[in-house]
Parts: structure tokens; C-alpha cells; sequence
């Protein structure tokens, strides 16, 4: 289909938002309803559990593979397949007549959702100067923030109207919106003189050679060991909350809405403050913050106020290093950029797991291992930042800091 009328100005800002909003609104939206497909299916709650840990394996897989073949074949072609692929999915989720079924369809909706994700990035990298994308993605970042707090409350109104399958069916539709939308009014981004510039095997092969590269594999650690401090959050939050502290459900509610709050804030004001003061120094202050809020968390555990209060740092500050670390890493890898951006989601994704199962792994009934984790996962942000920085690598530069 031939696009018509493209979006500009807000209305690409929103679409782009839309689309790195698949993988949150697809974890969050079915969480009111996991007991209900246990009961509903027949299942082990823990089998049904396990569609929340494919779910993030296919993405992180569904990542790494989108973004080379948008470098080599052009962005609309791949977000359009995996748009699709997300769609189709998502019905066969909402149909599964058993669990295994579910399971499979997730990791197969993960895998069209990736591409949602990370050509969001690298359209916006496609289309903005280098210190602008920033900003975009910024603001990106504060339309996807809306996630976490709208879509558990979709999730639940339509458990309660139509039962846990219509979760499902919700995603079909926001799927098949932003199919429509792309189809019709997002053009392809990528011009062909910058596409296919090396062989497709090649193309992965970049992973390896960023993963190599100290000024790359920085920037990977500080935006994505950020991201693995709030996964133990999110992984123990409500147990220390609830059963340690006594929090009621809805009251460990509104403090996760605070946090998503708080990541909303941060991303505003660095769409404010990036062009003044530079990237480099939103992400050194993004890394600092997320440390002192970690500091103290293993020391105040009697304390819930306080600990909410460090958590609400470490929790605000990974909106504004995704935005500025990933779009410093597209800057420095310019004619791989979806490669570049799908690294840096994938291992966002992948040490947010590895948080997921430490804190899990290490659990003794206090909110220790939370704190632990958090404090390392900030501690090697803090250090990725100063490996980037040692290396004065003149391809992260952006223009108007050259």
C-alpha cells in the first residue's frame, strides 16, 4: 500500500510513542488477568506466569533480528511483517484453547511486538539530527510512561466485561490501529543510498563488533543496567510493599503509578534540558542520581518512606538514560542504526531478566535482595558511562558538541 499524507510534528511523535509502547502494554495489560487464565485454562498459575518470561525472551530475540534486516531492506517493510505478525498473535492468544498454545502465541507476539519497538527508534534517528532524536525520543519516552498506568486498568475493565480473553482481544485491535496508521501515513525513512551498504550477514555481524567496542558496550551497560534496577523493582516491589510493609493492592498501585510518574517527569526534562547542556552530561547526571538513590536502599529497609523515595530516583532516571544512551549509540553507528537501537533495547531487556531472576534467585523474605541488586545494577551503570567516557571516541559526538 502506498502510504498517503504523511505524519509530521506530533502526530509522527505520537505514533512513534505508540510503538515502543507494544511491549509494555503487552505485559501490563494481561497482568489483572493471569489467575483468571490459570482457572480459565486449567493451568498451573506458574505455567501461565512463564508467558511473561517468553514474552520477554521473543522480544529481546524479535529485537536483534529486526534491526539489521531494517538496515539492510529499509524500515516500513520489516514494521509493517511485524506489526502483522503481532496482530496475528495476539487473535491466537485471545483463541488459545490451552496453555502450551498461549505460551507459544506470546513468544510469537513478542516477536512481531520487537519490531514495534525499535524501528520506533530508528525512524526517529532516520528523520531528526542527532542531538533533536534525542529529544524525540524523550518525549517518546513520556508518551510510552502512560503505559504502565493505563493499561492495567484496561486490562481489568475487560476482564470484568468480557473475561480474560477480551485482554487479548484489546491487542488485536491497538494492533491492528497502528498497522492501519503505518500503512497508510508512516513512508519508509531510510533512503536507499543507505541501505544494504554491507552484506546482510554482515549486518549482524555488527553486534559483535559494538559489543567490542568500549565506547558502545558503555553506553549499552549505563542505559541498560538503569533498566535492570527497575526490573527488581518491579520483580519484588510488591512483596515488600504489601506483605513486608502492608501495603494494600491499590496502595502499591498508586506508588508503581508514581514511579511511572516519575520516569514521565524525567524524560520531560530532558527534552527541555538536552539541548543546552549536551548528552553526554544528561547521561553522567541520569547515572549519578540512579547511583545515590541505590546507595542508600540496602541501609533503610525499616524505612519505607525513605526506600520509596530512592526508588522513585532510580526508577525516574530510566526513561532519561534509554533516551540519550540509545540515541547516542545510533549517533556512533549511524548506517547501522536499527542495529544499534535493537542492541540497546534487547540488552535492556536482557539484564532487566537477569535482575528478574537474581532478586527472585536470592529471596530470603526481607527486601534485601531488591536493595542489593539495585545498588549493583546502578554501581555498573555509573561504571558503562565512565567506560564510554574514557574512550573520547569522536563518532558519539553529536554535532553540536563536536
Amino acid at each position: 500500500m502506498t502510504p498517503g499524507g504523511k505524519l509530521q510534528g506530533r502526530g509522527l511523535l505520537a505514533l512513534l510513542g505508540a510503538l515502543v509502547a507494544f511491549g509494555p502494554l503487552a505485559i501490563d495489560l494481561y497482568l489483572p488477568a493471569l489467575p483468571a487464565i490459570a482457572q480459565g485454562l486449567g493451568a498451573d498459575i506458574a505455567r501461565v506466569q512463564l508467558s511473561v518470561t517468553v514474552f520477554l525472551a521473543g522480544f529481546c530475540i524479535g529485537m536483534l533480528g529486526y534491526g539489521p534486516l531494517s538496515d539492510h531492506f529499509g524500515r516500513r517493510p520489516v514494521l509493517l511483517g511485524g506489526i502483522a505478525l503481532f496482530v496475528g498473535a495476539s487473535a491466537v492468544c485471545a483463541l488459545a484453547p490451552g496453555v502450551e498454545v498461549l505460551i507459544a502465541a506470546r513468544f510469537f507476539q513478542a516477536l512481531g511486538g520487537g519490531a514495534a519497538s525499535v524501528l520506533a527508534r530508528a525512524v526517529a534517528r532516520d528523520v531528526y539530527a542527532p542531538t533533536e532524536a534525542i529529544r524525540m525520543l524523550s518525549l517518546m519516552a513520556m508518551v510510552t510512561a502512560v503505559a504502565p498506568l493505563v493499561a492495567p486498568l484496561l486490562g481489568g475493565l475487560a476482564l470484568a466485561w468480557q473475561g480474560w480473553r477480551a485482554c487479548f482481544g484489546l491487542l488485536v485491535g491497538w494492533g491492528l490501529l497502528c498497522l492501519l496508521v503505518c500503512a497508510r501515513h508512516l513512508p519508509e525513512t531510510l533512503p536507499p543510498a543507505r541501505r544494504g551498504q554491507t552484506r546482510l550477514g554482515g549486518a549482524f555481524g555488527v553486534y559483535g563488533q559494538m559489543l567490542r567496542d568500549p565506547a558502545g558496550l558503555g553506553l549499552v551497560l549505563a542505559g541498560g543496567m538503569s533498566f535492570a534496577a527497575m526490573f527488581a523493582y518491579i520483580t519484588a516491589g510488591p512483596f515488600y510493599f504489601i506483605e513486608l510493609q502492608g501495603f494494600t493492592p491499590f496502595g502499591y498501585s498508586l506508588l508503581f503509578a508514581a514511579n511511572a510518574l516519575g520516569i514521565f517527569a524525567a524524560n520531560f526534562a530532558n527534552s527541555r534540558l538536552v539541548r543546552r547542556v549536551g548528552v553526554p552530561a544528561m547521561i553522567r547526571a541520569g547515572c549519578l542520581l540512579g547511583l545515590a538513590g541505590a546507595l542508600p536502599l540496602p541501609f533503610i529497609g525499616a524505612h519505607p518512606a525513605w526506600v520509596m523515595a530512592a526508588l522513585f530516583v532510580v526508577v525516574g532516571v530510566t526513561g532519561l538514560l534509554g533516551a540519550n544512551c540509545v540515541g547516542l549509540l545510533m549517533q556512533g553507528y549511524g548506517h547501522h542504526a536499527g542495529a544499534a537501537a535493537a542492541l540497546f533495547g534487547a540488552g535492556q531487556f536482557g539484564f532487566g531478566m537477569l535482575a528478574s531472576w537474581a532478586t527472585g534467585h536470592f529471596h530470603e523474605g526481607s527486601g534485601q535482595p531488591m536493595a542489593w541488586v539495585i545498588l549493583v545494577a546502578s554501581s555498573l551503570s555509573a561504571l558503562g558511562f565512565a567506560l564510554h567516557r574514557s574512550c573520547h571516541d569522536p563518532r558519539f559526538q553529536p554535532p553540536s558538541a563536536a
